[in-house]
């Protein structure tokens, strides 16, 4: 059985990429899920086996996984972060949950995909950035990240026995943290019932200074129960989910969540075919019940808001050899995702008498097919070209303003604006047409050249477009991007064209590691904002924010990073290496050169790692540049340069793995240049206007893991 369906399991791994072309092509020799570990091989991974994980950062928020291996975050709430590729952040990035593709279902992004998904719970991880073959997915501009917690696990006996289990618990000091994770499955030869769960309790953590960083609190929790059978050649799963967030401060927002409960369900059907072809089907569910409002006297205040989503989607995924050398992956997808976006009414307030009607009744589908062709040219060349059409319709019900009168004997904004949204058309179709060429060169056995080339694109989510309101508090409820100003949405936004070039080169020698990689990207009608109006709600000039409406306008991005890694000793003490990593990005619009949002500034890290046994031990040093390059528009802070120590031991017992790490050990005050600015501080004192949110302090960080 394991010889005909490798694919169907394999042991717990964490795999990711720190070369976007190098995973790119590692994903497109099979679809999604089915990866053989072999045909993995020419892709750098962290490997952990059996239940029983090597890696510090298996419980707490998703994010902890993917932030050593290139991928940012913009930082929201704790288990929130948005991640950032390329220098392009959000839905421009398309992130997979076990293949499912989830909605953000709230005018701030409160609830992003990683959100759904525990460290503890993820079994794979893969990154790809910039240029992504038409397989790993389509509307996006920036790359592709797949997290996967789905890979039932089989027995030996007939009958169902206790197959592994684990339970991990971890403590972080600079913010009160306790973290809890579990994983339990039984199965026998062809049948596998699991349950992952993870629970997360966290206050505001503190500073370099000592200071609490308000409003940067919450609790969460996930589980999930998955139930497979297989036999020799097929394998059917199915897997229930359940979040459910009971509050999750966030200081870069004028609201916070309240509370946010989702149920999902997952249908996956598996087919090896003849030939050492495979086909597999996926269909899926995800519903959320979304609150914001107020929970803390860290940021106060009285508004309710209300927000329910819906995706549903299927995947249908064929690999065919073609000769010995070729491979055809074709595919059919379909997506479907509702909104309803409300803001019940404050009686005795300006927020009444009625409800406010942000988005009703919104949908956006998407049908897509693709093709792509991969072929063994020599011994040292191999190729792939795709082509993926996707049909995009979104559309959306009539709107109301909280009222339709004059507000103090000014005019009423909002009713105006609701009237024109309601008499306008406003269903909108888009055609998406991707096209990538991704090329491997193999200079010799241990030296590898990659090139690629795609055309991508994205077209506009339902916020970018419907967002209606143009007073200042209605507009400063719409935005993702934590910088305190206010958003109006465009329904006739195009959709973001983007083409990329990358090269990469790879050396794997006895000693040496090494990896570089360079891209462009130019992107035509890139999403941006325009200034459209101000406000200021003190007697400062610090008080100010813009209001900014959505639009197209021309971008275009570039960048390089620079890994190695050299093994400089091996004795009786141990295994002595020493990594480096260098990471540039830049971003500017075309006309007039003005940086973009949100562009990290350079980063470099330096590393002293040692291995004797199951010790193992790091001491990194991470250093920031400063930001002066900032969006004017956004009235974005510059930072400041910083460095920061962490210490990292983890021993292995048997099963038992324990780990302590100091992170920020000089307890370095610092900003975070991709943070945003802290909301939450300027409404509890607004005399310093919108400083940049503080990084945390130096945190004392033990876990420990028992696998059974």
């Amino acid at each position: 059985m394991a010889a005909n369906s490798a694919y169907l399991s394999h042991p717990f791994k964490t795999s990711v990429i720190s070369s976007s072309l190098a995973i790119a092509m590692g994903l497109s020799l099979a679809p999604q899920a089915m990866a053989d570990d072999s045909e993995l091989a020419n892709i750098e991974r962290l490997e952990v086996h059996g239940q029983q994980t090597e890696n510090r950062n298996t419980l707490g928020s998703a994010e902890n996984l993917l932030k050593g291996q290139g991928v940012d975050f913009s930082e929201a709430g704790g288990v929130s972060a948005l991640p950032i590729l390329n220098g392009m952040m959000g839905d421009r990035i398309k992130v997979l949950v076990d293949g499912a593709d989830i909605t953000a279902s709230c005018a701030n992004q409160m609830n992003p995909p990683l959100s759904y998904i525990s460290a503890n719970q993820v079994t794979t991880a893969e990154v790809i950035a910039g240029v992504s073959p038409v397989s790993a997915g389509g509307d996006n501009i920036a790359g592709v990240i797949k997290v996967s917690s789905l890979n039932p696990k089989f027995g030996e006996s007939d009958s169902i026995k206790w197959n592994s289990g684990d339970i991990s618990t971890g403590y972080r000091s600079v913010s009160d943290t306790l973290l809890l994770g579990t994983n339990a499955t039984v199965a026998s030869k062809n049948i596998s019932l699991s349950y992952q769960g993870a629970y997360e309790d966290a206050n505001s953590y503190k500073d370099g200074n000592g200071d609490k960083v308000i409003d940067t609190l919450y609790r969460a929790q996930n589980h999930a129960l998955t139930a497979a059978w297989r036999d020799e050649t097929q394998q059917v799963a199915i897997k229930l989910t359940h979040q459910n967030i009971p509050f999750q401060g966030f200081a870069n927002q004028y609201m916070d969540m309240t509370d946010n409960k989702s149920y999902g369900a997952l249908a996956r059907y598996q087919l090896k075919l003849d030939d050492d072809g495979e086909f597999s089907a996926q269909f899926n569910w995800h519903g959320v019940k979304h609150e914001m409002g107020f929970f803390t006297p860290e940021k106060t205040g009285k508004m309710p808001m209300n927000t329910e989503g819906d995706d549903y989607s299927y995947q249908l995924h064929w690999r065919l050899p073609i000769g010995d050398d070729s491979t055809l992956l074709i595919g059919q997808e379909f997506y479907s995702y509702h909104l309803d976006d409300v803001w019940p009414a404050v009686p005795g307030t300006m927020m009444a008498p009625n409800d406010y009607i942000n988005i009703n009744d919104g949908e956006r589908r998407r049908a897509a097919v693709y093709g792509e062709w991969q072929q063994d040219l020599s011994p040292s060349w191999w190729l792939s070209a795709g082509v993926r059409f996707e049909y995009v319709t979104t559309n959306t019900g009539e709107v109301q303003a909280y009222s339709d009168m004059p507000m103090m004997g000014m005019p009423n904004m909002d009713a105006a604006a609701a009237q024109a949204f309601n008499e306008m058309d406003r269903e909108r179709n888009d055609d998406l047409i991707d096209a990538t060429l991704l090329a491997r060169y193999q200079l010799s056995a241990n030296q590898q050249l990659e090139f690629g080339l795609a055309r991508k694109n994205r077209a506009p989510n339902l916020y970018e477009r419907y967002s209606w309101g143009r007073g200042t508090m209605a507009t400063t409820m719409i935005g993702w991007y934590g910088d305190g100003n206010g958003y109006v949405g465009n329904p006739d936004l195009k959709p973001e064209t983007a083409h990329t070039l990358s090269a990469a080169y790879k050396y794997n020698g006895d000693s040496w590691q090494v990896s570089t990689t360079a891209w462009y990207t130019t992107v035509t009608d890139y999403i941006d904002a325009e200034v459209i109006g101000s406000f200021n709600r003190t007697s400062s000039a610090d008080g100010k924010r813009n209001i900014l409406q959505f639009t197209n306008l021309d971008a275009n991005l570039y960048g390089a990073r620079f890994n190695a890694l050299y093994q400089f000793a091996e004795t009786s003490t141990g295994k002595w290496q020493v990594l480096g990593k260098v990471n540039v990005t830049r971003g500017e619009r075309d006309e007039g050169n003005e940086p973009l949002y949100q562009i990290k500034p350079l980063q470099t890290e330096l590393a002293l790692q040692h291995q004797l046994g199951n010790w193992e031990n790091s001491l990194s040093w991470q250093w920031v540049a400063t930001k002066d390059r900032v969006d004017d528009r956004r009235l974005e802070n510059e930072t400041d340069s910083y460095s920061l120590l962490n210490l990292n031991s983890s021993m292995k017992w048997q099963d038992l793995t324990v780990t302590f790490a100091v992170n920020n050990l000089f307890d370095s005050y610092y900003e975070l240049p991709l943070g945003g600015v802290s909301v939450a501080e300027f409404k509890a004192d607004n005399t310093n206007g919108f400083k940049q949110i503080a990084g945390a302090g130096r945190s004392f960080e033990l876990s420990a893991s028992y696998a059974f």
